[in-house]
């Protein structure tokens, strides 16, 4: 029987909101070990891209494929999802409040455990100091509500603190440097970069450069009116940082 490959593979896909076509056959492979970017101009398909990756109902898949190690996942509901280890750090992450952030994560991390195996004290605990401590987070906040009267910095801090609880497979990250200032930003990626190695794949989409920074991807994507256009290295992304996007719209246009 031949292994499956460890990988993020998106084949030919297309997905609509109601009868407003977005994606129009994007093709991807993110092997474990690399992290992506996806970059482009605004309204072009990205943070549409995430969400049809964990399974947003807004979204209507009409062609393609999306695979997990081999696994389709498109048939699956968003915690079927997750429980392959595919986790999306929002760009408008939500407030719940009677939830602290404690119960939340010691919930996330149980549902991921087989039944009948319970996370033990120890086990959470030693992850919630040291996740912490990359994030450089006092322990008290774990008992503040989910979000509740968080700011834009703290509210991507946590989802980065859900991601190291999580250890995820692939990480999915819907421009979470939006809003946040160069200290903010720094600590996010440190936090991103803490998990990096050969177990973990993932996609960070974003407007800007300055993320990737300091979170270098092994590769940067173009997506222009729903499809992957340009591909390379970090260059490319510091060419978009000093040319704009003009020329990659011009040969979105001459392939069309």
């Amino acid at each position: 029987m031949t292994e499956q490959p460890h990988q993020l593979e998106i084949r030919n896909l297309h997905a609509a909101v109601g009868d407003q076509p977005i994606l129009k056959g994007v093709n991807l492979v993110v092997p474990r070990g690399e992290l992506h970017a996806i970059m482009g101009p605004n309204g072009n398909g990205k943070s549409t891209l995430a969400k049809v990756i964990v399974g947003d109902p807004e979204y209507t898949v009409t062609e393609g494929e999306v695979l997990v190690d081999g696994v389709s996942i498109l048939e699956m509901e968003p915690d079927e999802r997750a429980r392959l280890g595919v986790f999306l750090a929002f760009q408008y992450p939500v407030e719940i409040p009677g939830v602290t952030i404690a119960n939340f994560l010691r919930l996330a991390m149980q549902a991921r455990k087989p039944e009948g195996e319970e996370v033990s004290f120890s086990e959470f605990y030693g992850k919630l100091t040291n996740a912490l401590k990359t994030l450089e987070w006092d322990e008290s906040i774990v008992e503040r509500y989910l979000n509740e009267g968080f700011s834009g910095g703290e509210k991507k801090r946590n989802e980065i603190l859900q991601m190291l609880m999580l250890e995820p497979n692939y990480i999915i990250m819907d421009e979470t440097d939006s809003g946040l200032d160069v200290d903010a930003l720094k600590v996010v990626a440190k936090g991103v970069n803490s998990l990096r190695g050969p177990n973990l794949g993932g996609l960070i989409i974003t407007h800007y450069q300055r993320l990737l920074n300091y979170i270098v991807p092994d590769k940067v994507h173009i997506i222009v009116n729903g499809r992957v256009v340009q591909s390379g290295g970090p260059e490319l992304a510091q060419k978009l940082d000093t040319e704009g996007y003009d020329w990659v719209k011009q040969l979105a246009a001459a392939g069309d």
